[in-house]
């Protein structure tokens, strides 16, 4: 759970900007709470703490645009095609920004790997990121991404199309391959998906 320094009534006067419905707090303590998409937060004196689904929602309106990030990204599939999840973490000279994962139907280990990097990617546009490092452990898709390789299957090529679509809206982007040991976080956020599902 998010927790931003921020002043509370320059917050409040942001998010109902951007449309959240803002009301009283439940305790002497709290400020005012705010719901906004899939995020919900709740003001304190000099502090704002973010919770929900997609906290991001809420983050992407306080946090200040621009800069860079870094998007590590990972997905895979029970069986080929299987039960598949995906993980995603989005890293700047902060720490982590935002991570998520989640399940998302039955798919091949290669298309859960792209739809992994699409959410890192849409996240990291909602964040209003100007710059994003792209590391992933699927050779596969940074040398499709790339351009290295061809997409022949029509799923791949789709979602392909779909990546270079979001990084278009970037300034400036990267996509590195790194070995599963840097993909970490990554990964483990994956297999929490499996086993939450």
């Amino acid at each position: 759970m998010p927790s931003l320094p921020y002043d509370p009534d320059e917050a409040r006067e942001k998010l109902e900007a951007a449309g959240a419905s803002v009301t009283s707090g439940n305790t002497d303590h709290e400020r005012w709470r705010a719901e906004l998409g899939g995020a919900n937060a709740v003001a304190y004196d000099g502090t704002v703490v973010v919770q929900g689904a997609r906290p991001a929602d809420i983050e992407s309106v306080l946090r200040e645009s621009g800069g860079r990030v870094h998007c590590y990204f990972d997905g895979g599939s029970r069986g080929n095609p299987g039960p598949a999840a995906i993980g995603w973490v989005l890293v700047s000279g902060d720490g982590i920004v935002a991570e998520g994962s989640e399940r998302i139907g039955e798919t091949t280990n290669n298309r859960a790997e792209y739809e992994a990097l699409i959410r890192g990617l849409e996240v990291a546009r909602e964040y209003g990121f100007d710059e994003v490092e792209i590391r992933g452990d699927s050779q596969l898709v940074v040398k499709q991404v790339r351009g290295e390789w061809d997409a022949n299957d029509p799923g791949m090529r789709e979602r392909r199309v779909r990546v270079h679509e979001l990084l278009a809206e970037f300034e400036e982007w990267s996509i590195t391959h790194v070995p599963r040991e840097v993909n970490e976080r990554a990964d483990d956020l994956v297999n929490e998906a499996f086993e939450d599902g």
